[in-house]
């Protein structure tokens, strides 16, 4: 029961990762425990959306677990277009040691997940990505730019980032949401 609850607590540091999107109607940042709740809910709330006998057990867990290396590296903003690699591989120590907390084959269990995320394979793991990337946007939409507008992130630049994984991962969440970023770039939601 020790390993659980030393691991529980060190989880709760994620709730102190500040992330670039606003909750909407709030002043302040949301964190990644927060970001990786409500993606979690979003995925099982699209599953009639998803490829057929995808395993959505396996997609929350992916995405509850996908961002738990952020607790030691913090969160970059997705449109970061340099030093990629070296942040994968920061993230890698960071979920090998804090999964290392648990028992061999459970924390074992939760690294095979964050792995089958990161490599982005399977219908399961597209699927996750889909959620993990459409949702900031969603988030920006509804404000007016949000977090575009104050980082200078350019339509173009969006749609080259997230358009590609949510349409592979889920076809009909890029088939709405490709108009709404039209619809966004001529009420001026971008940066130049």
């Amino acid at each position: 029961m020790q390993y659980i609850i030393d691991f529980i607590l060190e989880l709760d540091r994620l709730k102190g990762v500040t992330r670039k999107s606003k909750p909407i109607g709030l002043d302040r940042y949301e964190n990644s425990a927060e970001h990786s709740w409500q993606i979690a809910l979003f995925a099982a709330s699209m599953s009639e959306f998803a490829e057929p006998d995808i395993d959505l057990h396996r997609v929350v867990s992916m995405l509850l677990v996908h961002d738990i290396g952020e607790i030691d590296t913090g969160d970059t903003i997705v449109y970061a277009e340099e030093g990629l690699a070296e942040r994968k591989a920061a993230e890698r120590v960071a979920v090998e040691r804090i999964f290392g907390m648990l028992p061999n084959a459970q924390g074992a269990k939760f690294l095979a997940l964050w792995e089958e995320f990161e490599d982005g394979e399977t219908a399961e793991a597209r699927f996750a990505h889909a959620a993990d990337r459409a949702m900031p946007v969603l988030l920006n939409l509804a404000q007016g730019g949000g977090s575009w507008v104050e980082n200078g992130i350019s339509y173009e630049r969006v749609v080259r980032k997230v358009g590609p994984p949510i349409e592979a991962g889920c076809p009909a969440l890029w088939a709405w949401l490709a108009p709404q970023l039209e619809e966004g770039r001529a009420k001026g939601f971008f940066g130049a």
